[in-house]
């Protein structure tokens, strides 16, 4: 598996994509060739790329491009991980987002997608035991990017959050591979104690605009969460809930949710 998972990286049919996109582009818009050129087409890795638009969009006067740079750089050389799981990331944006033409637009324009690689960084710098520096990434990511996730929680890979406006993610908080979740979601914990306080969602789960998940509760693989639903008990997995508080309304009304994006009810098949 890590062999397969390396010899991936030396093809990366991703990042040619993403080059090919750029190119085209360039061509097309030269207003925006100076933002190509320095986002993608002057860097010879994917790797590279999100280093620098990271760095770029979290930097400020008391934390230096440069500095955050190295940082950021030196996570991507010790961990492959973090760059394989960007690409599930832009993957699944382009598969699920209408809005999405292409796999160069995540990295240039959509929060969501530049938010979740400082994320994954900072759950890097989290696990290395740099917890202050992970705190910067976390207070810039939310005053950049209005998406507040715990360097502590752990999100899977393949996440695709859409508008990404006022995201909350506690840091106990555990996400599965292929979520999707609309904006204003919070994944919020009850009480103070140092224990796990906050939900676990498991793979392939849909959460839509404004819902609430609360406590240490798991949401069940392949379940539907309705816009503005307030969740604080645990859920099967296939089935949808709506509603303060939420309860079961039916089955989750197809096989993976989080792809389809399909949130209307009246679609559910129970």
């Amino acid at each position: 598996m890590a062999q397969a998972a390396e010899n991936l990286r030396k093809v990366d049919p991703v990042w040619e994509r993403i080059r090919n996109d750029a190119k085209e582009l360039a061509d097309r818009e030269p207003v925006l060739a100076g933002l190509v050129h320095s986002s993608v087409l002057h860097h010879d890795s994917l790797e590279k790329t999100l280093g620098y638009r990271i760095a770029l969009k979290l930097s400020n006067d008391e934390m230096t491009t440069q500095i955050l740079r190295e940082i950021v750089d030196k996570a991507y050389a010790a961990d492959p991980s973090l760059a394989d799981d960007a690409r599930a990331d832009i993957m699944a944006v382009h598969e699920r987002d209408p809005a999405c033409h292409n796999f160069l637009q995540p990295l240039l324009f959509f929060k969501g997608f530049q938010a979740m690689q400082a994320y994954r960084v900072s759950h890097w710098l989290w696990k290395q035991d740099r917890k202050e520096v992970a705190y910067f990434l976390q207070m810039r990511s939310s005053e950049v990017f209005g998406v507040d996730i715990h360097p502590g929680a752990r999100m899977g890979k393949g996440i695709m959050i859409d508008h990404a406006h006022s995201i909350v993610i506690g840091e106990t908080a555990r996400v599965g591979d292929n979520v999707s979740m609309l904006h204003a979601v919070t994944l919020g914990g009850t009480g103070k104690e140092d224990d796990i306080r906050h939900p676990t969602i498991e793979d392939g789960v849909l959460i839509g605009a404004g819902a609430k998940v609360l406590g240490n509760i798991t949401v069940g693989h392949c379940s539907r969460i309705a816009a503005g639903s307030v969740v604080l008990k645990e859920i099967p997995p296939c089935k949808t809930v709506a509603g303060v508080p939420a309860k079961i309304v039916g089955e989750a009304g197809c096989d993976q949710p989080a792809q389809s994006m399909d949130q209307l009810l009246s679609s559910n098949k129970s």
